[in-house]
């Protein structure tokens, strides 16, 4: 379905400035290249606009916040409501005096770790290695290397479904491994990064290349994927555990748990949703069949089944 003009979208899209596309395939978005339909997906062309769209929004209509599409799965039946891709109209980035780094939302995070490293600031290098927004990483603490993105937030700000803005500090927001947790209908905006001077003698674009040479080499980047699909347990890691279960390499459909990495599954081509949720569930249960351990998904898994 080609794009078209918001103005001749349904009542409520009515004058906005963004990009509306109308039963949009979700595989054109995600990082696993699968998922149905969205009945509306609608890129705002700036946060002002997103903030309109918000104010004008119906009470019932269900909303799905999008970044980058990594760590996601749609569903095959698709999703009701509106998609709102962040990726492009949310994209400032600056860095203020007290080595203090502002990224919006749809800003990916290998863009904010290069802009640090170009200011001479250091400690977010890790998130040249998350494949994803800066929004994502902050809703979920996303973390690579042992870094987590919330060792570093100051405050972040979110918007409520009517447009409402307001801006909370780090300690006023509860967060753990992989968990953050936000008031219901809440989406991040931004935040506020505090980051530190590097020293004499730094090289960020050294330790970036690094970090990333080591991401190639211990995972399928060159493959369809969302990244980790499981968190790692308490004194233990998720992959081992799968690799132990015996599934490295399972199959299902066009979907193979990775050989080169049991937490990630890959889209060889032709793997639908179904495909990826039946290795997952697989995973889930031979792992607790195997050692008793329950998995739990990194990866959010939305929609409706086909």
């Amino acid at each position: 379905m080609m794009a078209r003009p918001a103005d001749r979208g349904p009542e409520f899209l009515q004058g906005l400035a963004g990009q509306l596309l109308v039963n949009e395939p979700m595989s054109r978005h995600t990082t696993w290249r699968t998922g149905g339909t969205a009945q509306y997906f609608y890129t705002p062309a700036d946060r002002q606009d997103l903030l309109a769209l918000l104010a004008r929004l119906p009470g019932d209509i269900p909303v799905h916040w999008v970044g980058l599409g990594s760590n996601l799965l749609v569903r095959d039946g698709g999703l009701s409501g509106i998609v709102i891709r962040t990726a492009k109209g949310l994209n400032e980035i600056t860095v203020h005096p007290g080595r203090v780094l502002y990224a919006e939302s749809g800003v990916s995070c290998a863009k904010i770790a290069r802009r640090a490293a170009q200011c001479n600031l250091t400690g977010v290098e890790f998130l040249a290695g998350v494949p994803g927004s800066f929004g994502g990483a902050l809703a979920m603490n996303a973390g690579a290397f042992s870094g987590e993105t919330w060792q570093w937030v100051k405050q972040v700000e979110w918007v409520d479904r009517s447009g409402n803005i307001s801006i909370h500090p780090s300690a006023e927001v509860r967060h753990a491994y992989r968990e953050v947790e936000l008031p219901a209908e809440t989406w991040i905006l931004g935040g506020w990064l505090a980051l530190e001077k590097a020293g004499p003698g730094y090289r960020g674009r050294d330790r970036i290349r690094d970090f990333l040479d080591r991401r190639a080499a211990s995972q399928p980047v060159q493959s369809a994927n969302a990244g980790s699909v499981f968190r790692n347990p308490a004194g233990d890691f998720a992959a081992r555990l799968i690799e132990e279960a015996g599934l490295k390499g399972r199959e299902s459909g066009d979907a193979v748990i990775s050989p080169v990495h049991s937490n990630f599954i890959i889209n060889r081509g032709r793997a639908t949703s179904a495909d990826i949720e039946n290795l997952i569930r697989l995973a889930r249960n031979e792992v607790r069949r195997c050692s008793g351990i329950e998995l739990e998904t990194e990866v959010r898994i939305i929609g409706e089944a086909a």
